[in-house]
């Protein structure tokens, strides 16, 4: 037991770990030299270092929204954030998610080495937070010891290998290569995008095309207009909070309005950090899996996160996010109406499922299937996660929840199954 939470501690819940870990197999499966196979096992970890810097400063800026938002506009209600109802997980069943993510990843390489399903997921915290949904709806259903743990197991294999191809027709699209997989537990939502963008829009009028008039030409740099965008949501917020509540509650004492520019600006620096790092990553995780792949799971796909698409449209991120976050607020004012659970729109999970959700869509539907298919994304995310709080047990009593939209769905449908036969 002690190996085994060394290696869930402090080895595979390290994301940069487990790509270091996966590069370095590769490229000693193709007889490297040393000198490449440190450098690219290296470069490979610190790529996703520097996709992680840059998403923790997206998320500390996102996190002064949520807080500004929400007593701006005096919303109260759920707020989804997978990292902070994982952490509570942890209390009570950390266990069962160590087990189950560590048995979920070997039935994943098992299915990818047997089955058509030729992919490995190598996004480890999405890993761990369905690992700990699963331990969460399976100790509520009252399943405990081997029982759990090989059920969990089970299904978090399978999932890893099933979203992946689910996404990939449209990854071909995105990346015009069928060598990268998306690894991201928001995939139904993606693919909802997709298939409204094809249905809707023209893909030929991509928002990457988008004519900008000359005095806003300055918009067409991704970095700047993430941080414009940023700058009048932000100001918006901190004007409705009022300067008391941001500077004695989220700014220590700066200015509210130099708050909301710094804060703004950041954002746009971490969307700039994360993109460099998506680039580092695939540069040297790529060739390097072709050996992996070769030796132990021929014709395998590596299954990277979400920001992996970000790249290729980067208007369509801005549009995605925009437009996801949108659909929140209105879904939020449909749930008040309705008297049932209000999901407050989680900055987070807006910004990067509603960013990737802009990206399929822009795919398959051009600006129309950006806009429309982010929207629908965003739809998701917000009323998805009603319907999964009574099957997640002690967790559904948190004042947070899990935000993508698999999580929604895997756990509604796993959930309500489990119901039928307990």
């Amino acid at each position: 037991m002690s190996v085994l939470k060394f290696l869930m501690n402090d080895v595979l819940s390290q994301p940069a770990v487990l790509i270091g870990v996966f590069a370095l197999i590769g490229l000693l499966a193709q007889k490297k030299a040393i000198t490449e196979i440190i450098t690219g096992s290296l470069k490979a970890t610190i790529g996703f270092l520097i996709l992680g810097a840059g998403a923790g400063t997206l998320v500390g800026a996102l996190n002064h929204f949520s807080v500004i938002f929400t007593e701006a506009f005096h919303i109260t209600g759920v707020i989804p954030n997978n990292e902070a109802i994982v952490s509570i997980a942890q209390e009570v069943i950390g266990t069962e998610t160590a087990l189950i993510m560590v048995f979920g990843m070997l039935v994943n390489i098992l299915l990818a080495r047997l089955t058509p399903f030729k992919y490995i997921f190598l996004t480890g915290h999405h890993t761990m937070f369905m690992a700990a949904m699963l331990s969460a709806i399976l100790v509520g259903a009252g399943f405990s010891g081997a029982p759990l743990v090989i059920i969990g197991s089970v299904v978090l294999g399978c999932v890893m290998v099933l979203f992946p191809a689910m996404a990939q027709p449209f990854m071909k699209q995105i990346t015009g290569t069928d060598d990268v997989a998306l690894g991201h537990f928001g995939t139904t939502g993606y693919v909802a995008a997709a298939l409204v963008g094809k249905a809707i829009g023209n893909k030929e009028k991509s928002t990457e095309d988008m004519n900008f008039p000359k005095g806003l030409m300055f918009l067409r740099d991704t970095t700047i207009a993430t941080g414009v965008t940023m700058l009048i949501l932000f100001l918006i917020s901190v004007l409705f909070a009022g300067p008391a509540f941001v500077e004695d509650q989220v700014s220590g004492g700066q200015n509210f309005i130099m708050f909301a520019i710094m804060q703004s600006l950041t954002f746009s620096a971490g969307v700039y950090v994360v993109l460099a790092g998506v680039r580092m990553i695939i540069s040297e995780i790529v060739p390097a899996f072709k050996g992996f792949a070769d030796r132990i799971v021929p014709d395998a796909k590596p299954a990277l996160d979400c920001p992996v698409v970000f790249p290729f449209a980067p208007v369509a991120v801005i549009v995605g996010f925009i437009s996801s976050f949108a659909a929140g607020i209105v879904g939020m004012f449909v749930l008040s109406a309705i008297g049932v659970t209000v999901i407050i729109p989680g900055v987070i999970p807006h910004f990067f499922t509603g960013a990737a959700a802009g990206v399929f869509g822009n795919a398959t539907g051009g600006r129309r299937g950006a806009t429309v298919g982010a929207f629908v994304n965003g739809l998701m995310i917000t009323f998805l996660p009603v319907l999964l709080l009574p099957v997640l047990g002690a967790l559904g009593y948190a004042n947070t929840t899990f935000g993508d939209a698999d999580f929604g769905i895997i756990g509604i449908i796993f959930g309500y199954i489990l119901k039928l036969f307990m």
